[in-house]
């Protein structure tokens, strides 16, 4: 008698929607005007955490559109130009799609070498949009305040990564 095997199905409610959805409460928690010993909350840009995993996980054509709906979902929250972190978050994404065949099954460090990369990446073509629209450029403190704490996020991408990293063979 065959006994049933347990598979697990991952679609893209569990790899795109939800994290999204959390990603999005967050950076609104995050964004409230709160002080905590006369600081305000940091304000990281978290869904860069998806724009690096997701072409790690699978190859798809619904994440560069979520990820452009969370770049303007950013811009309204934090108020920035509109378009400035939906274009950010699509350069990590194409980035990292492109050297994908690379970073797979890659050491941890590797890819947190790539993460800062990308952070690297995204937060130039900020402060380089930033510059020109305004006419000057953005403070490096503020930056700086934004980009430690992106950083710290990596752990997140990680276990994303080493989540669905096997989900489905096809993409490997």
């Amino acid at each position: 008698m065959r006994r049933p095997v347990a598979v697990r199905v991952i679609g893209p409610m569990q790899w795109i929607v939800y994290p999204a959805l959390i990603t999005a409460a967050v950076t609104f928690v995050l964004a409230t005007p709160v002080q905590v010993f006369g600081l305000n909350l940091p304000e990281p840009i978290i869904p860069l955490v998806l724009a690096f995993a997701w072409p790690l996980i699978r190859p798809s054509i619904i994440a560069p559109v979520v990820l452009m709906v969370l770049g303007l979902f950013l811009n309204f929250i934090l108020g920035g130009t509109l378009g400035l972190w939906s274009l950010a978050l699509l350069a990590v994404y194409s980035v990292v799609l492109v050297s994908r065949s690379f970073l797979m099954g890659q050491d941890t460090a590797v890819l947190f070498v790539w993460y800062s990369a990308c952070c690297g990446l995204a937060f130039s073509v900020a402060y380089l949009i930033t510059t020109i629209v305004a006419g000057r450029p953005p403070s490096l403190l503020a930056l700086i305040g934004q980009v430690v704490p992106t950083l710290l996020l990596f752990p997140f991408a990680n276990h994303l990564i080493e989540r669905f990293e096997d989900g489905d063979v096809r993409f490997r």
